[in-house]
């Protein structure tokens, strides 16, 4: 068969696999390595050209002269950083407002029921209650329901919330829980959306508290009917309190500028390649508190486009993409390992997956070259499925929260044809601080400076980092730095320094095309596959109530999404604690006993539960060692701290088994 006959086969719109397109050949046909050959060569021949990148992919951030070395984005003609994209958007306010022109009060939030289609409300008649507060200048304190009673009562004291909504009436039993023991004297308004009881109304009025229905609150408004004062950009628009690491929750005090400007710098970083719409619809399943999903949405609302809420239950999150067919898919790490491996899982022969594997290695030449597109011939017969299972239709797709393992970065990029960013950032500089610049569709870094941010690195002495060798730790400046933490001083100035820079707790690496790569952590929190952060001293001293231990290291990484530890058992209890088990023989026999290791486990899983260990801070496995830690092997520090780098290092081989044993 001639190249252009296998290509015009190929073309077929109705060539859904490998074994359908065989069917569909000649019967005399034989497709095999000539044939292939021949396809590779038609191939190379017809592809489109790719889009000019918006700079030289080379130089992707530019250093500021007389900076201790600080960089900003190519894509700035001045060392200023960028504060606001459009004149007419200064606040969300202003965002929102223009979104409602440009779509003509186009559909704005979407929601379904089970087996149901989408179903729409105009931008003029939202009744969203963040957007309401936006309108007369009121700030937003998100909670969410699983920092436990604990933290939302601190939360409600620390932000003096008078009045709070709940999506359902057991968070209004919670908080009206905290009323009845004294814990929130303040709160005296609860606003319920879902139908509740009279009951709750009653038990509210005996402690104080007025209970509304959302459309108890809808017709207050229109019968007491006010103008908008609007925010101005300097005004805080959200407090958004972390889970925190150890103690209290903190607060982050987030302007409207702060979030203008970030929005801005996305839309500048790809303005000569996405161009949003009134078209684009955005998928929503991450949490509406998380200001990586808001930033992405403000994009959306911004341009007219309409958001689509999934069901709630992750579960039918495919479901809710093949009927919203959203443009729009802001994703974590842990979704893509689940579609990665699902994919992987399907190619079930020999056939199948040398297939995957070469349409993929064909398409990631394109993206080398720069072309994105989702219509080539590998499209036709490997990855429309794929493609198809997301709703069709996604052209932008952003990963954040946590890293992504650069193989299923680049495999996911070609397999969905579309444009897919990476970012880095956090709270305190109100989502992203660097972003994948169009173009470079490499993986194993977060991208450039975004243009509302300049970035340095800071010398970490302790750790062998040092600014002048490109390493440090990640600092930022710029207009969406946060304000600094609400009542709280102290651990402001320890996130602030005096000339502004938010230090940021992670080591990172410029590389020679400009873009930063973070290869460490200056303070021993790290995050999960997942996104949850993870404090391991903490977990470690819980653990350490265990009898039968004497030491243990917690380890976890960000590609992976459960942790594991090393265990040093007591040489002084452990013979006599394995004896209450059933168990005999010399310290050493024990320690290679793997039942007494399950043991241990089950009474660390135990300990952890009664302390208030969340799951994600348990860990799933360990591996017992008979050599303590010390100054003398060179894991302790003089004052007797973990030396985690070193402990990291010397086990490696035993946790990359534990993780190896232990796939999810």
């Amino acid at each position: 068969m001639q190249a252009h006959e296998l290509f015009r086969h190929l073309r077929m719109p109705e060539l859904g696999d490998v074994r359908q397109y065989v069917r569909t050949l000649p019967t005399n046909t034989l497709m095999g390595v000539g044939a292939f050959a021949a396809l590779t060569t038609y191939w190379y021949a017809t592809r489109p050209k790719a889009l000019k990148p918006p700079c030289d992919l080379g130089m992707q951030s530019v250093e500021i002269e007389g900076s201790e070395h600080a960089r900003r984005s190519a894509l700035l003609n001045s060392d200023d950083p960028l504060i606001y994209y459009y004149d007419d958007v200064r606040t969300v306010y202003d965002l929102f407002q223009r979104g409602l022109q440009v779509s003509n009060n186009g559909p704005c939030l979407g929601f379904r029921k089970p087996n149901q289609p989408y179903e729409w409300i105009s931008y003029k008649e939202w009744v969203i209650i963040e957007q309401g507060c936006y309108a007369y200048s009121m700030v937003v304190v998100p909670l969410y329901d699983t920092l436990g009673a604990e933290a939302i009562s601190y939360i409600v004291n620390k932000a003096d919330l008078s009045l709070v909504f709940c999506d359902k009436p057991d968070k209004a039993k919670l908080l009206l829980t905290s009323v009845e023991k004294g814990e929130t004297p303040i709160l005296n308004t609860i606003v319920i959306m879902e139908p509740f009881g009279m009951d709750l109304v009653e038990r509210g009025k005996k402690c104080g508290v007025e209970v509304f229905s959302m459309r108890e609150i809808e017709e207050l408004g229109r019968t007491h009917r006010q103008k908008p004062m609007p925010p101005k950009p300097e005004d805080l628009a959200v407090i958004c309190f972390t889970s925190g690491t150890t103690g209290n929750p903190k607060g982050a005090m987030i302007t409207h500028q702060n979030v203008i400007s970030n929005a801005s710098a996305f839309m500048k970083s790809t303005e000569k390649t996405l161009k949003p719409s009134c078209d684009d619809v955005l998928i929503s399943f991450l949490p509406l508190a998380h200001m990586f999903e808001r930033i992405v949405e403000c994009v959306v609302l911004c341009h007219g486009g309409r958001i689509g809420f999934f069901q709630g239950d992750i579960r039918l999150l495919m479901d809710d993409l093949k009927t919203l067919q959203p443009t729009v898919f802001p994703v974590v790490p842990r979704l893509l390992n689940r579609m990665f491996d699902k994919i992987f899982g399907q190619a079930d022969t020999s056939l199948k997956r040398w297939m995957l594997d070469f349409a993929s290695k064909r398409k990631e030449a394109e993206l080398r070259s720069g072309i994105v597109r989702n219509n080539s011939f590998w499209d036709k017969i490997i990855f429309r499925k794929i493609q198809a299972s997301l709703g069709g239709k996604v052209r932008l797709m952003i990963t954040g929260a946590a890293p992504v393992s650069a193989s299923v970065l680049t495999f996911l990029r070609a397999a969905l044809g579309c444009q897919f960013y990476e970012g880095y950032g956090q709270t305190e500089c109100t989502a992203g601080c660097s972003l994948s610049m169009p173009g470079d569709w490499t993986a194993g870094h977060v991208g450039a400076p975004m243009p509302c941010s300049i970035i340095k690195l800071v010398d970490v002495q302790e750790m062998n980092y040092l600014a002048a060798k490109g390493e440090g730790e990640v600092c930022v400046k710029g207009p969406s730095v946060f304000r600094g933490y609400l009542k709280d001083p102290e651990k402001t100035a320890e996130a602030l320094d005096k000339d502004g820079w938010l230090h940021t707790g992670d080591i990172g690496k410029w590389l020679p095309n400009g873009t930063l790569k973070i290869i460490d952590r200056k303070k021993h929190i790290f995050k999960l596959a997942q996104g949850e952060y993870i404090a391991p001293e903490k977990i470690e001293n819980v653990y350490l109530r265990s009898e039968a231990l004497a030491q243990v290291f917690v380890h976890g990484e960000s590609l992976q999404a459960f942790l594991v530890g090393v265990v040093v058992p007591d040489p002084e209890t452990l013979r006599s604690w394995a004896k209450r088990k059933g168990f005999e023989g010399s310290y050493e026999e024990l320690c290679k006993n793997k039942d007494v290791k399950n043991h241990i486990l089950e009474d660390m899983v135990r300990i952890g539960k009664e302390s208030g260990l969340k799951s994600f801070e348990q860990v799933k496995d360990i591996v017992l060692h008979t050599e303590l830690f010390s100054i003398e092997n060179g894991l302790l520090t003089p004052t007797l701290k973990a030396k985690r780098p070193e402990l990291r290092k010397y086990f490696q081989k035993q946790i990359d088994e534990l993780y190896a044993n232990n796939k999810m």
